[in-house]
């Protein structure tokens, strides 16, 4: 593609490939597909952006998933090693953004350790773009001013012990959960105990801008429940906050498929007289 980096042989480009949709590749991840040798790619990756690969790439699955028999992170990291050196051009695809939640870090760290090139090629993670094909703005003005990116589970696969709870639970509006299906009633159960209302809005977004993309909205009080009973699993974005009352308005995915018109204002912004 003109203009874009050449991939030379021998180094490793580690590229996110966006929560699904592959329209939201970026230019440089399809520059990448494009040159690769191999190709070593996560569960999560969309099969539409694998198949925008040169036809000579080698796939390699290297998928992780919770409680599913999974390759160990080190042998991942030395593979990316073992191949570079076997001068491919190999391209680490990540779901999301490999630096939000995806083991990016570690990976170019290895890279780093043993002496091999390599490119950071950042793409959308899900904690947004997914989010915004479900009409939920992560900031709005009439609601927050921040938000919080947290992960539901630590590497062993348990509630992380390390977030400060009652901290994001006090100072965050607006809350994105990464991987908190697993644990979603411990984890709204400790909100609600440092005092965030069991009436606050929550969502969870499932194989967020794919075809596939299932939208729950509920409550912290509820949410454990509703989700029981809507059966909906992994991937999932969980958001907390009252942003998620946006969606009432800003469903421009839905309103598509069903030809409804978005027209309500869920917060009231418009009555509050507050200038542009």
């Amino acid at each position: 593609m003109d203009g874009l980096p050449c991939f030379e042989a021998g180094h490793v480009w580690l590229v996110g490939a966006g929560p699904g949709d592959p329209g939201l590749l970026t230019l440089h991840a399809v520059n990448a597909l494009k040159q690769a040798d191999v190709i070593v790619h996560d569960a999560l990756v969309n099969a539409g952006c694998l198949a925008l690969a040169n036809a000579d790439a080698v796939l390699e699955y290297a998928g992780k998933r919770g409680g599913k028999p999974s390759p160990k992170q080190r042998d991942i990291s030395l593979r990316l090693v073992d191949l570079a050196r076997e001068g491919k051009r190999v391209l680490r695809l990540k779901g999301g953004d490999p630096f939000v939640f995806g083991r990016g870090g570690e990976e170019a760290l290895t890279l780093v350790e043993h002496g091999i090139p390599f490119r950071i090629v950042p793409g959308v993670t899900a904690g947004i773009g997914g989010l915004a094909y479900a009409g939920i703005p992560v900031t709005h003005r009439d609601a927050n001013h921040n938000v919080t990116f947290l992960t539901g589970h630590d590497a062993t696969g348990v509630m992380p012990d390390a977030i400060d709870w009652a901290g994001v639970a006090r100072g965050s509006p607006v809350i994105v959960m990464y991987m908190a299906m697993k644990h979603v009633g411990t984890i709204t159960a400790r909100l609600i105990a440092e005092g965030r209302s069991p009436d606050e809005p929550m969502a969870f977004v499932c194989n967020a801008t794919t075809a596939q993309q299932q939208v729950l909205e509920t409550t912290l009080g509820r949410a454990e429940e509703d989700l029981a009973v809507a059966g909906l699993s992994p991937p999932a974005i969980v958001v907390v906050g009252e942003v998620v009352r946006m969606r009432a308005a800003l469903d421009w995915l839905g309103a598509a498929e069903q030809g409804r018109v978005l027209r309500t204002d869920p917060l009231g912004s418009r009555t509050k007289g507050r200038s542009a």
